[in-house]
């Protein structure tokens, strides 16, 4: 059985056929057919960013989809490198260590129960497992099952590699990780905090007076901006680099599965490189994920006001990607393979059997997968309030 290709009258991302450079700009509809090549062209001049570490995609020796020789990559394997850091945030020991207390500590919220982890939870792929967001006021623990009054606008966007990212949030409306700290500190359907009060509770905690003076030592006053700064370091060690795909690409060619590596080969062919470039599998270009009837949401045309970005979203990355549902920015798709499919369908290079589409998931699903970084939740922190608990989840 194939899965059939879909209508071709509007451009459609997970991103995979909707082929322009501009990474902060709008989208242009591609030429059916044409971004399996331009993938391949692209990474074999490119080396898909980041630092060089390429055992030749040309050894032979159990490489190819069908494990009988040719090449062993379908482009030049590059590594993803250290996130860069701001000059005026460099990271400390220090700096992490209080930024991790400051992630799951609920005193930063308006309710004093809700802490960033509740969005981005360790054990729901760094999101939270819903389609929209739960913040203040919400009840339950993390994760499927929890229920407030207010639901954020758009689906959680998973953490994994954000410091990697140069457009923040679904429509990139800021640049900066600092910055983007703050929108759903300072957010009524998030945190729901007020800078004066947070400020004030955190100065007046010993244990967290101690942590700036450690993790600022030239400007050790608690402040709004030494917090987000503090947080963000945090957030920056929050990076998968080491999975199946990499020890594979580095010569380990017992790392991926035969069936994952023909994935690996379809990802190529079918044009998905382009847009989830490697070695992050992501990148910062919008391309338009849904119809305009599916919501009155308009995307990164509300940040720029540009025609070409109505419906824009994003491109996601995808290392990590099988715990980091429900997929897209409204969360429609609740599992991987839904989402995978609805992007071959409406991409529409070629038919796709379940077979081919089953290898894809594999090598996204368990390839790209590393959680040797998965930030350690601390069991209590310096404002004596529980730290947010999860709702159950059986992986698979």
């Amino acid at each position: 059985m194939h899965v059939a290709a879909a209508p071709t009258d509007y451009p459609v991302s997970m991103g995979f056929q909707t082929c322009d450079h501009r990474p902060a700009g709008g989208l242009r509809r591609a030429s059916r057919g044409t971004c399996g090549i331009l993938a391949l062209a692209f990474a074999l001049s490119s080396g898909c960013g980041g630092e060089s570490d390429t055992p030749s995609s040309e050894r032979p020796g159990g490489g190819g989809p069908s494990g009988n020789g040719g090449p062993r990559m379908p482009w030049a394997y590059s590594a993803l490198t250290s996130p860069a850091e701001p000059i005026d945030n460099p990271s400390t020991a220090a700096k992490i260590d209080l930024g991790r207390l400051l992630f799951h500590d609920p005193l930063l919220s308006g309710d004093r129960a809700t802490a960033c982890v509740t969005c981005h939870s360790q054990y729901w792929g760094m999101g939270d497992g819903l389609s929209f967001g739960i913040g203040v006021g919400g009840t339950g623990p993390s994760g499927i099952g929890r229920t407030g009054p207010i639901a954020t606008r758009r689906n959680v966007p998973s953490l994994w590699n954000v410091a990697h990212r140069t457009a923040l949030f679904w429509d990139g409306r800021v640049s900066s990780l600092e910055r983007q700290i703050e929108v759903p500190l300072f957010d009524d359907r998030e945190l729901g905090a007020k800078p004066d009060t947070i400020v004030h509770d955190i100065a007046d905690n010993p244990t967290y007076r101690a942590g700036f003076a450690a993790a600022f030592p030239d400007s050790p006053a608690v402040s709004q901006e030494n917090l987000t700064r503090a947080i963000a370091s945090f957030v920056r060690t929050i990076v998968t680099s080491d999975a199946p795909y990499d020890r594979y690409a580095r010569g380990d060619d017992k790392a991926l599965s035969g069936v994952e590596i023909q994935g690996l080969f379809l990802f190529n062919e079918l044009g998905c490189a382009f847009c989830h470039l490697p070695p992050m599998f992501g990148a910062d270009r919008f391309d338009a994920v849904a119809l305009p009837h599916f919501s009155d949401d308009l995307g990164r045309f509300e940040v720029t006001g540009d025609e070409r970005d109505r419906f824009a979203f994003r491109v996601p990355q995808l290392r990590n990607l099988r715990e980091t549902g429900p997929y897209f920015h409204d969360g429609h798709a609740p599992t991987m393979p839904q989402a995978l499919e609805e992007m071959v369908v409406a991409t529409g290079s070629r038919a796709v059997s379940e077979r081919e589409l089953g290898a894809l998931a594999e090598f996204v699903g368990k390839g790209l997968m590393d959680k040797s970084h998965d930030p350690e939740r601390p069991l209590s922190v310096p404002s004596g309030l529980p730290v947010p608990a999860d709702g159950f989840v059986i992986r698979r």
